[in-house]
C-alpha cells in the first residue's frame, strides 16, 4: 500500500504494462486516430488511473487548465482509482482543482488511497462520489525508506514530515468538515474507509450505483 512522500514515487504495484486500445474515427477533417482517455476528455471526463507522480500531476494539471480554457463554466469530472503516491504532485493536482473555475466532480472507481484520497475529497462540495465497493485509505505521509545523512539534515527532514502532515490534515480537515484533531488522530494508522464510511465521514457527498443517479448541472 502506498505511503504518502514528500518527494518520493508511490510504491511498486501499480502496473503501466497494459494495453491501451485505440482505433479510428472518420470526421469531417479526415481519419484519426482516438484512445479511450481521448473519449473521455471530449467529454470532459480526466481519468486519473495510476499513481500520483510529478509526470501524471502534469499531464492531470494540463487536462484542467484546458478543460478551463475550453469552457470555463461547464463541470468537470475526474475519476479516480488510483494508489497515491507523492505529496508534491498531490498538491499541484489539488492547489489547480482549487485554482479553475469550473466546479469539479470527483468520482471513487475501485480506490483512493493516500494522496488521492485528498484529490477525491477536495472535490466540489455536493459533487464528490464513489461507487458501493469503494475503498478510501487515509494515513499520515511517511519519509522515503532509509533516511541519511548528519543529524541536521535529519532533523530538517522530521520537521518537513511534520509540515507536510500538518498540511495534509487541514486539507481533509476542509475538505470533510472533521475537526484538525481528529483527522490527526485518524491518519496516525492507515484508516480504510468503506463508501459508505466515507460519505460519513464527509470525504465524500453520496454514493452512486449508477450513472442514471449521476447529478447533472
Amino acid at each position: 500500500m502506498s505511503n504518502l512522500m514528500p518527494g518520493g514515487l508511490a510504491p511498486a504495484g501499480a502496473s503501466m504494462d497494459y494495453y491501451i486500445p485505440q482505433w479510428e474515427e472518420r470526421t469531417s477533417y479526415g481519419v484519426r486516430r482516438v484512445d479511450p482517455y481521448t473519449k473521455l476528455f471530449e467529454d470532459r471526463i480526466i481519468f486519473l488511473g495510476t499513481p500520483v507522480t510529478d509526470d501524471i500531476a502534469n499531464a492531470v494539471m494540463a487536462q484542467l487548465l484546458c478543460l478551463q480554457s475550453m469552457d470555463p463554466e461547464r463541470p468537470i469530472s475526474m475519476y479516480i482509482n488510483s494508489p497515491g503516491g507523492s505529496f508534491s504532485a498531490m498538491t499541484a493536482i489539488y492547489d489547480t482543482m482549487q485554482y479553475i473555475k469550473p466546479p469539479i466532480e470527483t468520482v471513487c472507481l475501485g480506490m483512493a488511497a493516500s494522496a488521492a484520497a485528498i484529490l477525491l475529497a477536495a472535490g466540489t462540495k455536493g459533487k464528490r462520489l464513489a461507487l458501493p465497493n469503494s475503498t478510501i485509505l487515509i494515513h499520515q505521509p511517511a519519509m522515503g525508506q532509509g533516511s541519511y545523512g548528519q543529524s541536521s539534515d535529519l532533523e530538517i527532514q522530521a520537521n518537513e514530515i511534520l509540515r507536510i502532515r500538518a498540511l495534509m490534515e487541514k486539507m481533509l480537515s476542509d475538505a470533510t468538515g472533521q475537526p484538525v484533531e481528529r483527522i490527526s488522530r485518524d491518519v496516525d494508522r492507515d484508516k480504510y474507509l468503506t463508501a459508505e464510511q466515507a460519505k460519513e465521514y464527509g470525504i465524500i457527498d453520496d454514493i452512486l450505483t449508477s450513472l442514471k443517479e449521476l447529478p447533472r448541472n
